[in-house]
């Protein structure tokens, strides 16, 4: 995995970058949104937002890396909270068979690995994604929605990318 960081929109980047490896993955850096404090001797990490650092890692690895590595496929699986049976079971698999990708004994078959991808980002996509996503995969006529819709689309950058409410 090459170097990547993370930040969290409205703070300040702090130096040097923090490496975080409580993920399991190697070279992740955080810019901000953690704080080191000092408990006797010995220093605690505090991260801001785990949960939406997690995503945000996820959105990145299913969006950006050509394949998968065995740490990647375990940390998706974590994220989502799922055994490695109950990956299986949603892959079509068996629990060995995500331990051996997962250990690196065997290669994750190109379409388990697009699937997993999509499992992923199905749980972070909000409930206006996923009523988009049901209405694309249910044949709803996108030329009509197209002539309900007058005005232009806005967006705004927050965490990411987000549609912005008609005013």
């Amino acid at each position: 995995m090459s170097l990547d960081s993370f930040y969290l929109a409205g703070e300040a980047v702090k130096t040097p970058p923090y490496r975080y490896r409580a993920c399991g993955l190697d070279d992740i850096y955080l810019l901000n949104g953690y704080r080191i404090e000092d408990h006797d001797g010995d220093a605690h990490v505090t991260i801001s937002d785990i949960d939406g650092l997690h995503k945000a890692i996820g959105r990145y690895l299913v969006h950006n890396r050509k394949a998968l590595s065995l740490k990647e496929i375990r940390f998706l699986r974590n994220s989502l909270d799922l055994t490695q049976a109950e990956l299986a079971a949603r892959l079509g698999n068996t629990s060995q068979s995500v331990a051996r990708w997962e250990k690196g004994e065997t290669e994750m078959p190109g379409a388990a690995e697009k699937l997993l991808r999509a499992i992923f980002l199905v749980s972070v996509m909000t409930d206006k994604e996923l009523g988009a996503l049901k209405d694309l995969l249910s044949g709803t006529d996108l030329d009509q929605k197209d002539e309900l819709i007058t005005r232009p689309a806005q967006f705004e950058l927050f965490d990411r990318w987000v549609e912005k409410d008609a005013a």
